[in-house]
């Protein structure tokens, strides 16, 4: 922010409200702009062409100072009050387990609040997704359109490959289910009898038969091709589809403009989230499974500290601190929702407002990654099978273990990204090379706990494709 003896220059605030209304222009009539904002005054003074220049934010009124701070997006989410939304969440969950957990009466409302906040995420979701994909595919001629997929495939199966590659070297050097005992695990019905889908059920389930049903049931592989389809026709059609076309692009600025009000209650929300994860589950559920778990998070800590930053590094020319730094705001909303799909909206936000991406390259590979890309859960679930046969006193030589190299990689792309959807496509794993279903019960314990760390290094995949495609594109266009 600008500086004028030592008092700080905001810009106009009717300015700002046409920035969220995506409209840019300084010359924009601010009395309309006012008047969309019910109850709000405008300030004597305050829509000249020049800056209005204010000692700190405090003598805005407060509507104004809001929608300002809304409107930088960054800057109002501060990272301290995210750390404080963590440390509450943990004291205030330690608190509730001790409470009675699930039977105390705070538990509900908790557990509502928490509802609630990633009910707002995944309420913008469709709309953006829908937008974000046929505006790309309509900015781009579709060669190019081809070339950006085929790059940004080839990433997403090699950076998986390498993270179950990963875990299986992992859970092998560490052995945490030889000599494990675990007494009355059970796994749950629906998992137990759950079909896992056939290599032909994912090719059919590609094509939605009625788009409007994918859309009721947030089906994202469907809701993907079908926006894919609808942008490549859009752009064949050329200038006769220039109203549609200005439609999807105000759609896409209303979208973003909610993601930056959702933003705002961040941090409740990961307290409030947190607070249920650890109020349900209480830490003694952590003590027979102390060395499985270590060796999930050792895994998850090794790919997304190392690998990916390194990758992001040597393929996308961003060094690993400023990489890492970028993301923290969708890292923590992937710890805290434990979905990658629910945290779309602040990945897309944040890699182009951080870390520079540019539109057409996020708004086409982050709602893919989102579906398909599942580092995290690839890892996870290699580890958790080895763990399982180990339990069980199960030997799997080294064909078995590659049967699970890439039985993993096919179950992770055809995971949902919803939270702990790992447990249902694991049994097409455990199915592969025989073990018994009755093992999820084992690690059901500890599940929503993992799934927490699992999602952020999914969410860390996905930025990481954007900034390797952006650079990749530049280059070729040098």
């Amino acid at each position: 922010m600008a500086t004028d003896g030592g008092r700080g220059a905001l810009p106009c605030a009717p300015t700002t409200f046409q920035c969220l209304a995506g409209d840019t222009r300084p010359e924009a009539d601010s009395s309309a702009v006012a008047k969309s904002v019910p109850g709000l005054r405008r300030p004597r003074q305050m829509c000249t062409d020049a800056p209005v220049r204010f000692s700190s934010l405090q003598e805005l009124p407060f509507a104004w100072r809001i929608v300002y701070l809304m409107e930088r997006g960054r800057e109002f989410v501060s990272v301290r009050w995210i750390v404080a939304g963590i440390l509450i969440g943990i004291l205030g969950g330690l608190l509730l387990n001790s409470a009675g957990g699930e039977g105390s009466p705070l538990f509900g409302v908790v557990a509502l609040g928490g509802d609630l906040f990633i009910r707002l995420l995944r309420m913008v979701i469709v709309p953006l997704v829908v937008a974000s994909l046929i505006t790309a595919a309509t900015g781009l001629d579709t060669h190019h359109l081809g070339k950006l997929g085929g790059v940004i495939f080839i990433y997403y199966i090699s950076t998986t490959l390498l993270a179950v590659a990963l875990g299986l070297v992992i859970v092998n050097l560490v052995d945490p289910g030889v000599g494990a005992v675990l007494q009355g695990a059970k796994a749950p019905e629906e998992i137990l009898q759950a079909k896992p889908p056939t290599f032909t059920d994912l090719l059919r389930n590609l094509i939605p038969a009625n788009p409007i049903d994918a859309f009721a049931r947030t089906d994202m592989l469907q809701i993907i091709t079908f926006s894919l389809i609808a942008g490549v026709a859009l752009n064949l059609m050329g200038n006769r589809a220039t109203v549609i076309k200005a439609f999807v692009g105000e759609l896409l600025e209303l979208s973003m403009v909610i993601v930056r009000w959702v933003l705002v209650l961040l941090p409740a929300g990961v307290a409030l989230l947190l607070m249920r994860a650890i109020g349900q589950a209480g830490w003694e559920v952590f003590v027979p499974l102390a060395k499985y778990m270590g060796a999930v998070l050792g895994g998850l800590a090794i790919h997304g500290l190392i690998v990916l930053p390194l990758l992001v590094w040597l393929l996308g020319g961003m060094p690993p601190w400023r990489f890492l730094r970028g993301i923290s705001q969708a890292m923590i909303t992937a710890f805290s929702t434990s979905s990658s799909t629910a945290t779309l909206p602040v990945t897309m936000h944040v890699v182009e407002s951080n870390l520079q991406v540019p539109s057409h390259i996020s708004r086409f590979c982050i709602p893919i990654g989102a579906t398909v890309n599942m580092d995290g859960t690839a890892l996870y679930e290699a580890v958790a099978a080895l763990f399982i046969a180990q339990a069980y006193g199960v030997s799997l030589g080294l064909t078995q273990q590659i049967v699970v190299l890439f039985t993993a990689t096919l179950a992770a792309i055809g995971a949902a990204g919803i939270p702990s959807a790992g447990l249902f496509t694991m049994v097409i794993v455990l199915q592969a090379v025989g073990l018994p279903l009755e093992g999820i019960g084992l690690i059901l314990a500890v599940d929503r706990i993992l799934d927490m760390f699992r999602t952020m290094v999914n969410v860390e995949g996905d930025a990481g494709g954007a900034v390797i495609l952006t650079n990749i594109v530049e280059r070729k266009s040098k």
